[in-house]
């Protein structure tokens, strides 16, 4: 049984939220095994925020988000990159991760996977594993962005990780009423990968480099 205590972790989100629907549950227990976790988002998606709330409110709901599942402020990375754009700054991306893998030399990344169809997500995948090619590497799960994907990797999580999960999830108000947001797609889908290996709940990833 892998351990996560004492590891660093860094989980990049192309968007604020990304990082919670592809891997809430595991970051409740990995924070809970007493491993530390960066969440590092690359935009807050100003100009897609609906009108009745302020321009950066969803720089306000991650900080929100990450709290519950036990990320401190100090642990979380937002920068502002211009949403549906993240190809034409590839290169400070890249750099950005270059310069954070120096300062923190993470043991494990999560990204989306490489299968994931949104041009912000696979830009943040390809930089994210130049960046980070000698670490263990795995790629979560957006099923409404996957055309396929591998389910290389299951994490087993509790009721207890699942429901951090979806209570982080709330949090995002500018969200409400995408399909992908609903508390009972969030269990539904972690019950479904729980039983592809036998336990309750789980969530999957593509391995995309693996590191012992």
């Amino acid at each position: 049984m892998i351990s996560f205590k004492d590891k660093t972790v860094f989980v990049l989100a192309p968007h604020t939220d990304d990082g919670e629907l592809g891997c809430g549950g595991t970051i409740s227990r990995i924070l809970e095994d007493g491993g530390k976790v960066y969440y590092i988002a690359f935009s807050t998606a100003d100009k897609s925020v609906p009108p009745e709330f302020p321009r950066n409110q969803l720089e306000i709901e991650v900080k929100h988000a990450t709290s519950k599942l036990g990320i401190s402020n100090d642990q979380l990375i937002v920068y502002k990159y211009e949403v549906r754009k993240l190809n034409y700054v590839r290169q400070e991306i890249l750099q950005q991760l270059v310069d954070l893998k120096k300062s923190h030399s993470p043991d494990l990344i999560f990204l989306p996977s490489s299968k994931d169809i949104h041009q912000d997500h696979i830009t943040v995948t390809q930089e994210g594993i130049r960046a980070f090619k000698h670490s263990t590497i795995l790629g979560y799960e957006l099923i409404w962005n996957n055309l396929t994907f591998n389910t290389d990797c299951f994490i087993k999580l509790e009721k207890r990780h699942i429901d951090k999960k979806i209570e982080a999830l709330q949090e995002y108000k500018t969200q409400e009423g995408r399909d992908y947001m609903n508390g009972r797609f969030i269990e539904s889908l972690a019950h479904t990968r729980g039983v592809q290996i036998g336990v309750e709940y789980a969530e999957t990833f593509e391995v995309i480099r693996w590191i012992f």
